[in-house]
């Protein structure tokens, strides 16, 4: 009898990127993959600039033991939009923890839009992200999180398994933010008021790079007309948006129009969706 050491570790993917601001351009200097993680070639639909990347998932899912681990760069003054090429599936677990850390570093006058599609957890799913950012004196950041719980089209809730995320920003050696959750799987999570509350989507936007006024959070609570659950907070060096309730299109059309307004408020640019969204 054989054993594939591959399916008794489980994939480790990698991914390395550093981008550099070359006479205005933004360039992807730097790009060391290791399957299942790859990134495509990048594109410009807003100018030199701004450089768009898209990041595959080859293997399609992870299951327990795969690992993946990203380390991304942005130089200063460069400017870089990083999403992927579809949702992130989390298969039910074989009794281990697949895991992803990313590692993220903005130089001064550089900006990333971190804008991942969703992550579906399939019941049973054992899962932890680690996210953690480090931003240079005049550096910012946009990101978010999109987290489905259970394969709802299905009929399916997360009634075991455990879901972890990390995400830390930090500037200059001082903590920004840092927001750890930790859902585990079981009927009574599922349906507490203090956990999902029968919702089985989650997000969270964070916007880190400049003092938010008054007049912007109003701007952000009125851009929401949705059914579910959303709050809005002002931080430090920032703004916070959380979303619970049971529509990923009603989620994503907010967090977009939120993100498109901090881009005209603070980046001075205008519209533009990244084109693997409309395929």
């Amino acid at each position: 009898m054989t054993c594939n050491p591959q399916l008794a570790e489980g994939w480790h993917g990698k991914l390395n990127l550093v981008y550099a601001d070359r006479q205005g351009k933004t360039q992807l200097i730097y790009d060391r993959q290791q399957a299942p993680l790859k990134v495509q070639r990048p594109f410009y639909p807003e100018g030199e600039k701004v450089c768009h990347s898209v990041i595959l998932h080859t293997a399609g899912g992870m299951v327990g033991g795969d690992r993946l681990s990203s380390n991304i760069h942005l130089q200063p003054q460069t400017q870089a939009l990083i999403t992927t090429a579809a949702a992130s599936k989390i298969y039910r677990s074989n009794g281990l923890q697949a895991r992803q850390s990313i590692e993220i570093q903005v130089d001064a006058g550089a900006c990333l839009e971190w804008l991942p599609q969703e992550t579906i957890l399939f019941n049973d799913a054992i899962y932890r992200q680690d996210l953690r950012v480090k931003l240079a004196t005049g550096g910012s950041w946009l990101g978010w999180e999109i987290t489905r719980f259970g394969r709802s089209a299905r009929g399916e809730k997360f009634l075991q398994g455990e879901w972890r995320s990390h995400t830390e920003i930090w500037q200059e050696g001082i903590p920004l933010w840092i927001d750890r959750q930790y859902l585990p799987g079981s009927e009574d999570i599922f349906h507490s008021p203090h956990a999902l509350a029968g919702k089985p989507i989650v997000g969270s936007l964070v916007w880190v790079g400049g003092a938010v006024s008054a007049e912007i959070v109003e701007k952000t609570r009125n851009l929401w007309h949705g059914k579910g659950e959303a709050g809005v907070s002002r931080l430090q060096h920032g703004l916070l948006c959380r979303y619970r309730g049971a529509s990923t299109s009603e989620v994503r059309n907010w967090f977009i129009d939120v993100w498109q307004m901090l881009r005209v408020s603070f980046l001075n640019r205008g519209n533009c969706i990244p084109r693997v969204w409309q395929v």
